[in-house]
């Protein structure tokens, strides 16, 4: 049975105001009144696969657990109201009424943005809070930090292959600052300081995002860089995913759950559109 025409007319504005609605919402600009976004790493590399619990100091949000945490693990961004939260790290499988390893508490500002990340070698494992900053450059810019998670390469620089020096001297279980870079494909190279085994990560920086570097130890003795998406220009709430190759997402991770959603609704939008006009014009 067809609809009328006047129905069609409302639920075609429907779908549009769901369109805007879902593209806005997706943006770290537009985050809910009173939230950040916080995500969990484990970048200690002699420290055992752990498990993580997160805690609202309020009660506010139900605890969440991430079991079997592993070197060079980082989650995705979880959006949280505002206000003070505890992160522990038990050793993996372990109850979780043991006491836990290692404790710290972060404080989540509005539109803020913070990863947790387990450092340094075991003997001296710590959790640090580092600040993300996720407003976005210029479209003609990247920018990128440097994270460092190796103890192979103590020190190390990194640069791309046609000399662009990115950070010089990174010292193990430290970050640098965010730096602009031209967008592009890239063939980020990392280097012990002074000289060493050079590896090589084919990579593209989207224009106007934010990526955050991750120099990891690999099993062979060499090192392991990932860059990961802190923002996007295109509006996406930011996932942490990983970029890798000439500028996709890992083969087989999924679209952000935002940009499917708008996605969908743009092409429902596009339907009604269609199916109002031809009712229009036999009208």
């Amino acid at each position: 049975m067809s609809l009328p025409v006047r129905q069609l007319r409302r639920l075609a504005a429907g779908a549009a105001a769901l369109t805007l609605a879902t593209m806005i919402g997706a943006t770290p600009a537009h985050a809910a009144a009173g939230s950040g976004y916080v995500r969990l790493a484990h970048l200690s590399p002699d420290t055992p696969a752990v498990d993580v619990y997160l805690k609202s100091g309020s009660g506010a949000v139900e605890p969440q657990t991430f079991r079997a945490v592993a070197y060079g693990d980082m989650s995705r961004y979880l959006r949280l109201p505002a206000g003070t939260y505890q992160v522990a790290m038990r050793k993996a499988g372990a109850p979780a009424g043991e006491k836990p390893v290692i404790t710290t508490e972060v404080g989540v500002r509005d539109n803020g943005a913070y990863t947790v990340a387990g450092v340094g070698r075991f003997a001296d494992l710590g959790l640090r809070v580092l600040q993300d900053d996720l407003r976005l450059p210029d479209p003609g810019k990247s920018k990128v930090r440097i994270i460092q998670a190796s103890v192979k390469a103590p020190v190390l620089d990194v640069a791309g292959k046609n000399g662009t020096t990115i950070a010089d001297g990174v010292a193990f279980a430290t970050t640098t600052a965010y730096r602009e870079v031209r967008p592009g494909k890239w063939s980020v190279e990392v280097e012990p300081t002074g000289g060493g085994r050079t590896s090589e990560l084919p990579c593209t920086l989207g224009a106007g995002s934010v990526y955050s570097l991750v120099v990891l130890d690999d099993g062979a003795g060499g090192l392991k860089p990932e860059l990961h998406v802190d923002a996007e220009r295109q509006g996406t709430v930011p996932l942490g995913s990983v970029a890798t190759g000439v500028g996709g997402s890992t083969p087989g991770s999924p679209l952000p759950g935002a940009l499917t959603a708008a996605a969908a609704a743009a092409l429902l939008t596009g339907i009604l559109v269609v199916v109002l006009r031809r009712r229009l014009r036999a009208a």
